[in-house]
């Protein structure tokens, strides 16, 4: 068992996309060809961040992306990318790899830790990496303007200023993310603190992370990625639910707690998870961190990039017992038109099974649940400098675009609503803009505004949609649906609204209100869908906090 305690307008630069470097894993090459870093997207080259004399860090490590082959099924082994990691300076519990896995190492942080990472692109395309949770910087932040090509190395320089929580690390390529994550380079960092720390929850090997992806091999064990646009309107899915990199994923427990840290790493399926026995889930933590209470659930929905903290109590489970954590059924997360029938992958919205847990140990030992995780600053509307005029942040799909506000992915034209004062706290509204903008009013600069719920015929392209905010987490004040409620009953009981967040799953026909401070850090901080094939064509957008 793993331990596990952890310039206003466009450039005229375009950067283009090699596959040469890829001779020797020719299955990977043949799949990136013709994929562009940043599509028709102006993004400028900026010279790479080299390591700053004045920096005295705590904790330095090397962060290789290159290609691999690894044993995932038998036979063949899989070509694909991988992250992997040098520690040169910190903890030696810093880096922890998991056992036969393709993903990065985990890397375990500490509040107040100075960090630097030296990012060294062994890949034959450009990549950046992003540190998906973290409040840093903008430059230190992955933003796509600070790719490296192939040779280059990146520095990144900060301090961890997060309380404890479980973040993501995996590249922000621009158009290209989708398929560099789906490839192999994703990875887990964990955020550790004093306060936490208090709390005496279970650790080391009964901390237990569990990253689900799911992904679609060819008859010679390689991954295939679809280029189809029906596919990347409704996200590419696979065929295998990997855990930790691996199938069939089984974890051996004993009869007592254990914390299961838990990430949708999949690049847009979505979970319902729950146990086969319909044991609740007991969460402690999501996005942010703990919770300030625990929350008791049937079952709880996982979007891609979200977090879960899980408290699973098997206490006086007999030897031999097995549970099974699946997915179950569910609907309203993809379009009417009938998209999404991947060829031979596993439907979205039907039940299937993520991993088995096996008791192979009775014990005697107890492990007491606080009630009381957590506190954290709590923001009303009356605190946010728009209480009567939210941000809009408007989804709409469209046949092969997706768009944020009527707007594609813009490098550095933010709309007037997306520039925010530093130190400043906003109200948002996250909505669909639906009804071919029928419903919606355009202000004099041309800003999407909404006047209405439409249901005009783009609704049946309408789907759920993961959004995500760069930079601090949030915290979700209200949700509303309006419209046939069918679909949405089957999911609406699955949604954690406490705690801190930095994506939010909305549903069709879905208003979600949160607030969201913009404080310490100046510079352009992306916000997106985190299906990340709806990232790659366009469904981001980025706030100029100035």
């Amino acid at each position: 068992m793993n331990t596990f305690n952890e310039s206003r307008r466009h450039f005229l630069m375009k950067t283009g996309l090699g596959v040469a470097g890829l001779t020797a894993l020719p299955s990977i090459a043949k799949a990136m060809e013709g994929m562009g870093t940043s599509g028709d997207m102006m993004m400028p080259k900026i010279t790479p961040n080299k390591a700053s004399q004045n920096f005295h860090p705590d904790v330095e490590f090397d962060l290789f992306c290159k290609p691999a082959a690894i044993q995932i099924l038998d036979g063949s082994k899989t070509n694909l990318l991988q992250y992997t990691a040098r520690l040169i300076k910190g903890p030696k519990d810093t880096l922890t790899s998991l056992p036969n896995s393709f993903l990065g190492d985990i890397i375990q942080l500490h509040k107040g830790q100075k960090v630097r990472v030296n990012l060294h692109n062994g890949l034959s395309q450009p990549t950046v990496t992003h540190w998906h949770g973290l409040h840093v910087p903008q430059i230190m932040d992955g933003h796509p303007m600070y790719f490296i090509d192939s040779g280059e190395t990146l520095v990144y320089e900060f301090e961890v200023i997060n309380r404890a929580n479980l973040n993501i690390y995996h590249p922000h390529q621009h158009g290209v993310t989708g398929k560099q994550v789906y490839f192999g380079l994703a990875g887990a960092i964990i955020v550790n603190d004093d306060d936490e720390a208090k709390l005496d929850l279970p650790s080391g090997e009964f901390e237990i992370p569990l990253v689900i992806q799911d992904k679609q091999f060819d008859g010679d064990n390689q991954l295939v990625y679809s280029s189809m646009m029906h596919n990347k309107m409704t996200g590419v899915t696979g065929d295998k639910i990997l855990v930790n990199g691996r199938p069939n994923f089984q974890l051996d427990v004993a009869s007592r707690a254990y914390r299961l840290r838990v990430v949708n790493a999949s690049t847009s399926r979505i979970y319902k998870l729950a146990w086969n026995d319909e044991m609740p889930i007991t969460v402690i933590g999501v996005d942010g961190g703990l919770l300030e209470q625990p929350e008791v659930k049937q079952y709880v929905m996982l979007a891609p990039g979200e977090r879960l903290d899980i408290w699973a109590d098997f206490s006086g489970r007999n030897e031999g017992t097995q549970l099974t954590l699946k997915s179950l059924a569910f609907s309203g997360v993809l379009p009417k038109m009938g998209m999404g029938m991947h060829k031979g992958a596993i439907p979205v919205g039907s039940e299937y099974p993520i991993l088995t847990i096996r008791v192979t140990k009775k014990v005697s030992e107890t492990h007491k649940l606080p009630m009381r995780l957590s506190t954290f600053k709590h923001y009303e509307i009356s605190d946010t400098a728009n209480p009567n005029n939210p941000i809009p942040i408007g989804i709409k799909e469209a046949p092969m675009s997706m768009l944020l506000n009527g707007r594609p992915y813009e490098f550095n034209n933010p709309l007037p609503s997306e520039r925010v004062k530093v130190g400043s706290i906003q109200l948002i509204e996250i909505f669909h803009a639906h009804g071919e903008m029928k419903n919606m009013k355009m202000d004099g600069d041309g800003e999407m505004k909404r006047g209405g719920m439409g249901m005009g015929g783009m609704m049946d392209l309408s789907m759920a949609h993961p959004i995500h905010l760069h930079g601090q987490q949030f915290e979700i004040i209200s949700r509303s649906f309006r419209g046939d409620s069918t679909a949405y009953d089957t999911v609406k009981d699955g949604f954690i609204n406490s705690g801190l967040k930095d994506v939010v799953l909305v549903m069709p026909m879905e208003i979600v209100k949160i607030i969201k401070p913009f404080q310490d850090f100046k510079g352009l901080f992306l916000y997106h869908c985190h299906n990340l094939e709806h990232e790659d064509m366009g469904m981001m957008r980025e706030f100029s906090v100035e």
